[in-house]
């Protein structure tokens, strides 16, 4: 199939206009109209020559994906389920927050990395999405949010699949979504989520960006971790520890801890006082999750005095730490969970 139009950096269109013999400020021009002006059209660029729109769309697509599903629930969060041009689909999420829009975006067609408590890993991994595919899921929430003028102001990469595995995609979408000449996202404002794969979070403390790195442990140790995330017997929870102080050394910036409480698994005391002497003296802050019911899973969510017992012990223990908001429970707001319901009507 022809490339999606929203893989290439502006620097990328800037060498394929000087390959077709067009001068490199053209590329400067058709950015603006895909990331300024949100066009969905060649033919509707028109301060570019009629010759090379043509070729443009001789040699580019557009259309990334479409819209299957559109859930909205009433805290405001929306839910697109989006079909892929080989049949598979992805999930993107608008977070309405009193700070701005926040959009959670996809890398992978499923995930193989394995969190027996997540929704995202059923069915395993399909394939890693294009940064176009990455792209175009901010676009169109940005397509949405223009209707009642609004912007997206952040980027959470936190939606099914994992990041780090897609690497080289997921740093050309974020290289697309600063750009100044593109949305023009703060890099402050972006968040990657990795389940700590140790070689590219080396990899993303030298790349000297601002952009925000969160690290889903989910367990303060290793026995229990592998339990929970079978990754952890790849990179086990002390070389992922190494790999955070490595980047906090390197970069000075603080990492998020992402803490999926399950009831009666993670969420004890002691587990709580474990994780405060593990995270102690890192500049870091804690995001205690309380872990979403999927069907296909035996977990349950840990009790609400639990939880804000779990957040005392770390907090008189001097982490920094939060409990997550719940948002978008009415429409299956969590990871995977459309997906999932959706695989499950297409094999009916």
């Amino acid at each position: 199939m022809k490339p999606i139009i929203y893989d290439y950096t502006l620097e990328r269109l800037r060498d394929w206009m000087k390959e077709n013999g067009e001068p490199a400020f053209r590329a400067d021009q058709l950015f603006d109209w895909l990331y300024a002006k949100r066009v969905e059209r060649f033919e509707d660029m028109t301060n570019l020559p009629k010759g090379l729109r043509e070729k443009l769309d001789d040699q580019f697509r557009f259309a990334a994906l479409h819209e299957i599903t559109r859930l909205e629930s009433k805290d405001g969060t929306v839910k697109f389920l989006f079909g892929l041009h080989d049949n598979h689909a992805i999930e993107t999420v608008i977070m309405r927050h009193n700070y701005g829009n926040s959009v959670c975006v996809t890398t992978q067609v499923g995930c193989r990395i394995g969190c027996t408590f997540c929704a995202s890993t059923l069915g395993g991994l399909k394939r890693n999405l294009t940064a176009g595919e990455i792209v175009a899921q901010v676009v169109t929430a940005q397509k949405m949010l223009d209707r009642i003028g609004e912007r997206v102001s952040s980027i959470v990469i936190m939606g099914s699949g994992e990041p780090f595995e897609n690497y080289e995609e997921t740093m050309t979408f974020l290289r697309i979504m600063i750009h100044e000449k593109g949305l023009n996202i703060g890099q402050r404002h972006i968040t990657v989520s990795t389940s700590g794969i140790v070689p590219n979070i080396y990899r993303f403390a030298d790349e000297d960006t601002q952009i925000n790195l969160a690290i889903s442990i989910h367990a303060p140790n290793d026995e229990l971790r592998s339990k929970l995330m079978p990754v952890n017997r790849r990179y086990p929870f002390a070389d992922v520890m190494e790999a955070c102080r490595y980047y906090l050394e390197k970069t000075g910036r603080r990492i998020t801890f992402e803490y999926a409480l399950i009831g009666n698994v993670n969420d004890r005391p002691e587990h709580a006082q474990q994780l405060a002497e593990v995270l102690k003296g890192m500049l870091c802050h804690v995001n205690l999750i309380p872990v979403n019911h999927v069907p296909e899973r035996k977990y349950v969510r840990t009790s609400r005095d639990d939880i804000f017992e779990f957040h005392r012990i770390l907090v008189r223990n001097g982490i920094n730490a939060t409990i997550r908001r719940e948002q978008g429970h009415d429409i299956a707001a969590a990871c995977g969970q459309l997906r999932a319901k959706h695989m499950d009507s297409m094999a009916r």
